[in-house]
């Protein structure tokens, strides 16, 4: 039985570590207060960071409502190939990326990224072919690689305790939704906007790229990349969260001690691969096409698009909060990732049987719910049995391959209707993903994606010591 990680004793109010062969060493640390600090100096900045990224990621999905009108080429099925091209240049740079990382700063590796990424998005604003429309979607996503996995397996590993890492972690991938919630009513505005003599999906281009390039200098002097460095904690603080860290980094090694080869050719991994593939074609089949499926629809102007989106996120948003602390109550992962693909899945299934806009509306918000509000959960697993550069390089390598299916998923859908004239037969493909993605989730074996909150029970003679 692998020794207890750390835990409050709430009889005592302290903290109590196992240490092995050194015996038990005990910290005077106020948990709660800890992780407020740390929501405010970690998970704020990388909020912030995500909802950049996300905006600037998923902008064309809004652009793509008024740009078919000024760029004739811009059929559907290009659109599908461009929006879901971004996936490519993921799939190349995810890996080597993250293993950078993991080798040196995590938070100037993300401070990089998001001003390349910057620049790219800004480049949007002049394109005039379908090659050049191809190209840059490739490169804003070989400029974003690595982003989210340096942060779920290089940074935050180092400053939440396994037991906080879904709470952690869905906490900041509210910026998913936060970003839809602001980013579509924010499109729609700019996109009815003609500023300098522009078309709206140009200012919506350029003005979405300056927060990036701003925010790289503020991420690089706010965040720190392990305990040690931070100003704002306590030596006690500091030495409670290294020794909590490398004792994870021991249990883990005591289990198995993965290589990064090892970790990349893990059976488990190459399963939790090919759950997130599949998620990954749904999610991004229904939020690259939603709006221009949800306008085609009801005949509402883009900014009433952008409102009511709105809707939908912002329902997906508690959903989200509510599924990481619920995980994180009961240290289950499976079912809470199931679960909520087969929520998407069926809103996803019931949306071309619906005409009418509001009730549309309706599934429209089921699947947000499905599709975005395990995401927390999902990625404290590779954390639960890897730990360093395996971690990284795993994450990577699950993030790059599995977000194929945002190449997938979008240019599934375009080509569909293309050839049908309808994106029914889409809609139903993109629902058949997550279900599959459900059950192959059901078949992990429990211990893999479970961390269970009574593990770490210490006696309590030992803590009153």
């Amino acid at each position: 039985m692998r020794p207890p990680l750390p835990r409050i004793n709430a009889v005592t109010g302290k903290v109590v570590i196992l240490m092995g062969d050194d015996g038990l060493k005990s910290y005077n640390i106020d948990e709660a207060a800890l992780f407020r600090k740390r929501r405010l100096h970690v998970i704020l900045p990388v909020f912030l960071v995500s909802v950049i990224a996300f905006l600037d990621r998923v902008n064309v999905a809004y652009a793509g409502m008024t740009m078919t009108k000024d760029l004739p080429w811009l059929t559907p099925e290009i659109f599908g190939a461009g929006a879901g091209i971004f996936f490519l240049g993921y799939f190349f740079f995810e890996v080597p990326g993250a293993l950078i990382a993991a080798r040196f700063n995590a938070c100037t590796w993300i401070a990089r990224i998001m001003f390349t990424w910057g620049l790219v998005c800004g480049l949007m604003s002049i394109m005039s072919s379908q090659f050049e429309f191809y190209f840059y979607r490739f490169l804003l996503g070989a400029c974003e690689a690595s982003l989210y996995p340096v942060i779920y397996a290089v940074l935050f590993p180092k400053w939440f305790l396994p037991k906080e890492r879904a709470k952690a972690i869905s906490l900041m991938l509210t910026s998913l939704l936060v970003a839809a919630i602001i980013g579509a009513p924010l499109a729609g505005w700019l996109l009815d906007m003609n500023l300098f003599g522009m078309h709206g999906w140009q200012t919506l281009f350029i003005l979405e790229a300056v927060p990036a390039l701003a925010f790289t200098f503020v991420f690089l002097f706010w965040v720190k990349d392990c305990p040690e460095k931070a100003s704002w904690l306590t030596r006690e603080e500091k030495d409670y969260l290294q020794e909590a860290y490398a004792e994870e980094q021991r249990n883990h090694n005591r289990v198995k001690k993965y290589t990064v080869v090892q970790a990349l050719t893990d059976p488990k991994v190459l399963r939790l691969c090919l759950i997130y593939f599949l998620w990954i074609v749904g999610f991004w089949g229904f939020n690259f096409w939603m709006p221009q499926v949800l306008k085609a629809l009801s005949g509402w102007s883009a900014a009433l698009v952008g409102t009511a989106i709105a809707i939908p996120m912002g329902i997906a948003l508690l959903a989200q909060i509510w599924w990481g602390h619920s995980s994180s109550k009961s240290g289950e992962k499976r079912w809470h990732v199931a679960g909520a693909m087969f929520i998407g899945a069926f809103g996803l299934a019931a949306s071309p049987f619906i005409a009418s806009p509001l009730l549309n509306l309706l599934f429209v918000c089921i699947t947000a719910v499905g599709v975005y509000s395990a995401m927390g959960v999902w990625w404290s697993v590779p954390t639960t049995f890897l730990s360093g550069a395996a971690a990284a390089g795993a994450t990577a390598l699950i993030n790059s391959i599995a977000n194929l299916g945002g190449y997938f998923g979008p240019y599934m859908l375009g080509f569909i209707k293309t050839s049908t004239g309808s994106y029914d037969l889409g809609y139903f493909a993109l629902a058949a993903c997550l279900v599959g993605a459900g059950f192959i989730m059901l078949t992990l074996k429990k211990e893999v994606c479970v961390d269970d909150p009574e593990e770490d029970i210490v006696l309590e003679e030992h803590a009153q010591a």
